[in-house]
């Protein structure tokens, strides 16, 4: 595996340490084409990696992108935008703004089209005292306004849950009523997100899994194919990528982050690169599992 530094359709991966936008230039000067653009850019929310803007400017900024990112895309190929929430004010002035639906209007103003809200729940997160906690992020998917679309469902189907069930009328009564490869696992995709105690954590405070990523590489490209991460943070993009056998370049202004992403693509070479498989159930008993005790405070206050 060769990890270049700028972008050439000759490499399998390119990490490129710099300003998204330069990367994309330099796609669009090689002539190349992407089939999937995926990422999760930042929600504006004072991590180390961004400076908090208004509101507005921030559109701006992700509208510039989305511009870059649609003048490489193929004629069937797709967009991924996964983003969460920007949050103003503290406590019981905080106000949630729902960075989709802010997003969404870019989109649809160059002529995209809205494929699903792909809704990404997860168990974990920061707890709430006078809002409920928030337990997901959205995935917006779009391509060209065209039915010429990559869309290969066969390769993301998930096990049947009544895998026995027949057809009760209609031509097909009697014979099994499901797809033998399993079912569509339809746009509400329940994964854990990558905290502490995740196999895949890395020093990154915002990582996405790469079961995520996964998903919408094995379902909106196919192998050789090239996938673009604007953001690529530690890589999970260009990681999921090797292992799926497609072409991928990515960009960071962190160099660490870089630095990281390249270990994690080496180790994913060696086949020692720890990651929680796609499909795997978020939760599986076993009959073993301890019990936890009430704290007698909470009895005696009941």
């Amino acid at each position: 595996m060769e990890i270049s530094e700028h972008y050439s359709p000759e490499s399998s991966v390119t990490l490129f340490h710099g300003d998204r936008l330069t990367l994309l230039q330099e796609i669009a000067a090689a002539g190349d084409r992407a089939e999937l653009v995926v990422t999760s850019p930042p929600y504006n929310v004072g991590k180390e990696y961004e400076e908090v803007v208004s509101l507005e400017e921030y559109r701006r900024e992700q509208e510039r992108t989305i511009e870059a990112c649609l003048e490489i895309l193929s004629p069937t190929g797709s967009i991924c935008w996964q983003v969460g929430h920007f949050i103003q004010g503290s406590a019981r002035e905080k106000e949630a703004y729902p960075l989709d639906l802010v997003l969404y209007p870019v989109f649809k103003d160059l002529g995209l089209k809205l494929r699903n809200r792909i809704v990404w729940h997860f168990g974990h997160g920061l707890h709430e005292s006078f809002r409920f906690s928030g337990r997901h992020e959205s995935v917006l998917w779009f391509t060209r306004n065209t039915a010429d679309y990559t869309f290969n469902l066969d390769a993301v189907r998930v096990p049947q849950k009544y895998p026995g069930k027949r057809a009760y009328r209609g031509p097909r009564k009697g014979r099994p009523s499901g797809n033998p490869l399993g079912k569509n696992p339809s746009d509400v995709w329940i994964m854990p997100n990558v905290k502490a105690n995740h196999p895949e954590k890395t020093v990154h405070p915002c990582q996405f899994p790469v079961a995520l990523v996964e998903r919408l590489i094995l379902a909106l490209t196919n192998e050789g194919d090239l996938v673009v991460d604007p953001y690529a943070g530690v890589g999970t993009t260009a990681v999921a990528s090797f292992l799926k056998k497609r072409r991928s370049a990515g960009a960071d202004t962190e160099w660490r982050y870089i630095e990281i992403a390249m270990g994690r693509l080496e180790e994913a070479a060696q086949g020692t690169l720890p990651i929680r498989p796609l499909n795997k159930p978020v939760y599986q008993p076993t009959g073993n599992e301890k019990v936890a005790s009430v704290p007698e405070e909470w009895v005696e206050a009941g």
